[in-house]
């Protein structure tokens, strides 16, 4: 049964969710988290976690509020660290600053914290309630959880094709199928993964920058090109320092090495994976043409779809997957199904599987 919760407890943590928001594209390979301190029904400090070794949301929102903390409630969407890393508990600052109420979106799955830091406070005398818009802070910190949990980044699978299903007509490399608006859209998206990925057809066809462009403070994504045989040239453009060349064991790496980037060797592609996980991503967009996704969505590998449809018949055209034929019993069929108008585009998006998400994160 659903926990139904006040709608001043709702709107409280949806404000520390745009607040996690502000890291989102900075955080990994820690979780983007946000934090709200209110006293007396006003928002009295605020905070963000912006990047690794850095003071979390709790710590800002708290330096924020100053002595107005003692007493007030803290609205945090993931549950507060308890353990020593780069910077100290966060269980710790709160119970110091004598907050009497902290509201938690959605427990953590690191297995140092899983529980623990709700349990600490507990310990300590204040109130604790779980479960506030779990599932959107989950799908928020979707990233993090799937790389502690499983060891990888979480995948989303990108790909704008024509009504009859075509991303590309024959002999003329991936070309533009949507408009400006659906654009822009992936621009925005770029800058707000750890990573973004194609494959070496990708890069000998359209030599692609992987970049983000034509907004205002955009991060680039670090770019990773998938090369089995290590045939993509020094000068492609996505090569540059900071990207990353996923090839076979047999591959030289100095060549790729010499521009500053990194040359992961793996024999499968979940071994690829995981060692993108290493790095410490948590989240990759998946642009690569057919080829590439086929082989992710064989091995499983993909998390979510974002499908940009054009209102264009194109006839003969390179499909998106080249999957082996299936019953439809057995398509893979998305979950938490969105649609949007990207005029004249539509955008159709889901989840293959769900989030990595703690048990027992509901209740008062």
């Amino acid at each position: 049964m659903k926990t139904e919760y006040p709608p001043l407890e709702v709107d409280n943590i949806r404000l520390a969710l745009r607040e996690a928001a502000r890291g989102q594209a900075t955080a990994a390979p820690n979780p983007p988290v946000g934090c709200v301190i209110v006293r007396g029904g006003e928002v009295v400090g605020r905070g963000f976690h912006e990047r690794a070794g850095e003071p979390h949301a709790e710590v800002l929102a708290l330096r924020g509020a100053g002595e107005r903390a003692r007493g007030a409630t803290a609205y945090v969407t993931l549950e507060p660290c308890v353990h020593t890393g780069r910077t100290p508990p966060c269980t710790d600052a709160l119970i110091a600053a004598g907050v009497a109420r902290v509201v938690i979106a959605a427990l953590d799955p690191d297995p140092r914290v899983a529980g623990q830091g709700a349990a600490r406070l507990r310990a300590a005398g204040v109130d604790v309630t779980l479960g506030v818009l779990e599932a959107e802070a989950a799908r928020q910190q979707a990233g993090f959880r799937m790389r502690v949990t499983a060891g990888r980044p979480w995948v989303t699978y990108k790909y704008a094709m024509t009504l009859d299903g075509r991303v590309a007509a024959a002999g003329e490399g991936r070309g533009t199928v949507t408009s400006a608006p659906a654009w822009a859209r992936v621009m925005t998206w770029r800058a707000e993964v750890d990573a973004v990925a194609v494959g070496s057809g990708t890069v000998l066809a359209d030599n692609p920058c992987l970049t983000v462009r034509g907004l205002e403070g955009g991060r680039d994504p670090r770019a990773v090109v998938f090369d089995r045989s290590g045939r993509v040239p020094p000068t492609a453009r996505a090569l540059r320092p900071g990207s990353v060349l996923v090839t076979a064991p047999a591959t030289n790496p100095q060549p790729y090495e010499d521009l500053g980037m990194t040359v992961l060797r793996a024999g499968s592609l979940p071994g690829a994976l995981r060692a993108l996980g290493d790095l410490g991503l948590n989240t990759l967009l998946l642009e690569g043409g057919p080829t590439l996704a086929t082989a992710f969505f064989a091995a499983g590998l993909v998390d979510e779809v974002r499908a940009l449809v054009a209102p264009k018949v194109l006839g003969a055209g390179l499909p998106p997957l080249t999957l082996a034929p299936r019953p439809m019993a057995q398509a893979h069929e998305l979950r938490d199904l969105q649609i949007e108008v990207l005029d004249p585009d539509l955008l159709v998006s889901g989840l293959i599987r769900p989030v990595p998400r703690l048990a027992a994160a509901g209740g008062m």
